[in-house]
């Protein structure tokens, strides 16, 4: 019935996978002004709707991902395919208001949370070709074509069929991800680790110093790209209301140029993992987490500035931020033992998403606080981005040094 794809087609499928199931993943982001007006949501609770999201991812990551050292990473992502269009079927027809959105947004993360490291893991299981890195390289930057697809997408559907219509979108685009894994790859029986412990036992990840040097380090790096992702389109749409003519092009609208920095962003992905290869992984994250933590501690004050100055640096900061993406996933995933790939893919992921719940929600706290309609608002909120993004090299060289620089 099944045929076994080669090691070019099965990085192409669940690329594309990956992509069909983002298209939902940051809808509420580049429809924020939509639900802003239309359930008059303050800065706060915009941000807590971001972020939980990833709460829901974070909560369940661990189980989900440790579970692939039992059996069949198909079988879960094919049950988180389902989750995501459940959570945006939901949102579509029954989301009223804050609670209910923050409801449904839950379940959708507990989806990808099941699609997004449980698909790598589908990957690695069936790659049978050399340089498993560039494989792993290539599924990451598939997020960040994922994410240009959700703003674009469900921006376009959103302004000529209303909000609704933009969810659903991403319903169904989760069920043609189900399809094409359903349809196209064989079940497996994954390889055991020598040495078995329950299944949420984790200190042999804990005392695997490479692998929680990457963690951290992806901690701090998801931090700061969620939280961009977040408010990038309501940060842009604040710029644009500074200019002396406040208005732009169809091009230059928000949501597209969040779709442009998602490309710049896939584009980066790959381009990050040949240059860790080149310089070595522990050095090239950290020159990029201060690379991209101190353009965004300057970015936010630059709002009133030229808007084309604001959104070239938005691009560039999305190129940044995911500079590192490839490298750290890759990174963790080779430190890990045999046998405990899932139990340390579930620990990178939950330390990790842990931060891109905070990321959102701790800038629309500081928008509260320092104004929401403010350059001053907007340069602390971005701030407490970069700041805490910048703080991954540290860890990253601390806990990994020159042990971990061989690509």
């Amino acid at each position: 019935m099944f045929r076994t794809p080669g090691p070019v087609l099965i990085t192409v499928i669940m690329c594309l996978t990956m992509v069909a199931c983002l298209i939902d993943v940051f809808v509420f982001a580049t429809l924020i002004k939509t639900f802003e007006a239309e359930w008059a949501l303050t800065k706060a609770e915009q941000g807590w709707i971001s972020g939980i999201y990833f709460a829901g991812y974070t909560a369940t990551v661990p189980v989900l991902m440790a579970v692939t050292d039992r059996i069949d990473a198909r079988r879960v992502h094919l049950s988180g395919s389902l989750i995501i269009a459940l959570g945006a079927l939901a949102f579509a027809l029954f989301a009223e208001g804050f609670w209910t959105a923050l409801i449904f947004r839950t379940l959708s993360g507990i989806g990808l949370a099941a699609v997004y490291m449980p698909g790598l893991r589908v990957l690695v299981d069936r790659y049978s070709g050399a340089q498993e890195s560039r494989a792993i390289a290539f599924y990451t930057a598939s997020w960040s074509l994922g994410v240009a697809g959700s703003f674009l997408v469900t921006g376009v559907i959103g302004e000529a069929l209303g909000w609704q219509a933009a969810v659903l979108s991403g319903a169904a685009a989760a069920i043609v991800s189900f399809l094409m894994v359903a349809l196209l790859l064989a079940p497996i029986v994954p390889q055991q680790p020598e040495q078995r412990t329950r299944l949420l036992d984790f200190r042999p990840v804990f005392r695997n110093r490479a692998a929680m040097a990457f963690i951290f380090g992806y901690a701090a790096h998801t931090y700061e790209l969620l939280a961009y992702r977040a408010w990038l389109v309501a940060f842009l749409a604040f710029s644009v209301t500074q200019q002396p003519t406040p208005a732009v092009g169809w091009l230059a609208e928000p949501a597209r140029i969040a779709a442009f920095t998602a490309l710049a962003a896939m584009i980066a992905s790959v381009i990050g993992n040949e240059m860790a290869i080149r310089l070595g992984r522990a050095r090239w994250i950290a020159a990029i987490q201060v690379s991209s933590g101190g353009l965004a501690c300057g970015l936010g004050f630059l709002a009133g500035e030229s808007y084309a100055l604001v959104a070239g640096l938005a691009i560039l900061h999305s190129f940044l931020i995911q500079a590192d993406s490839a490298p750290l996933t890759a990174g963790v995933y080779a430190a890990a033992e045999p046998g405990r790939q899932g139990q340390t893919l579930a620990m990178h992921n939950f330390i990790g998403w842990t931060g891109g719940f905070l990321g959102p929600v701790a800038v629309g706290l500081v928008l509260g606080h320092f104004g929401k309609e403010s350059v001053v608002g907007w340069g602390f909120g971005y701030a407490a981005m970069g700041i805490v993004g910048a703080l991954g090299a540290a860890v990253v060289l601390t806990l990994a040094g020159r042990r971990t620089d061989d690509a």
